[in-house]
């Protein structure tokens, strides 16, 4: 489909649009999904789009770009949906969660956070406190532990980094021990 960057985009053809990316935006669709209902879905998703949006659209030769970000954009969106719930075929089979009080639920946070802070080395918890939980920016955490700017941010680093291992092995614990406090609790 050859658009000249001055065409407005309602001039656009919709189904010359269709015919013209349809088959590119299909491949495209199954390259990501590795599915062919969900291509199908995407590409018919992509062109709803351009219906109901594509009249923002201001360069219509770039209709091609806007055509295959959007499909990509609803791709991650689905993906991220599908990542967070797990579908089951068969209502039977959901399990209902436990119930834990938000309390509960806040303080064991913060008590995990505060384990996996302090088990942090100093030269890390230091620069990682002063930033993240006193707002202090680079040159002034450099200013009070009396380090070079490069030093801080890449003690920082660092320091998210092992605090980020200190925090998933932490709730992995503290998870476990929830689990048996409420089986004990419902066997009792």
């Amino acid at each position: 489909m050859s658009v000249s960057s001055y065409a407005r985009v309602a001039e656009i053809d919709p189904e010359q649009l269709v015919e013209t990316y349809y088959a590119p935006l299909y491949r495209f669709g199954l390259s990501l999904s590795r599915n062919e209902p969900d291509a199908g879905d995407l590409v018919q998703q992509t062109f709803y789009a351009f219906a109901t949006k594509g009249h923002q659209l201001r360069d219509a030769s770039k209709v091609k770009t806007w055509l295959f970000t959007t499909l990509y954009r609803d791709f991650l969106a689905k993906k991220r949906h599908a990542d967070r719930f797990v579908e089951t075929e068969n209502e039977a089979d959901f399990v209902e969660p436990m119930h834990v009080a938000p309390s509960v639920i806040d303080s064991l946070d913060a008590a995990i956070v505060q384990k996996a802070l302090h088990a942090l080395d100093d030269r890390y918890r230091a620069p990682v406190t002063l930033f993240y939980m006193q707002q202090h920016s680079y040159g002034e955490i450099a200013e009070i532990l009396a380090i070079p700017i490069g030093t801080v941010m890449s003690r920082i680093s660092r320091g998210k980094a092992e605090l980020r291992n200190g925090l998933s092995d932490a709730a992995a614990v503290d998870r476990r021990k929830i689990v048996q406090k409420e089986g004990e609790q419902s066997h009792g």
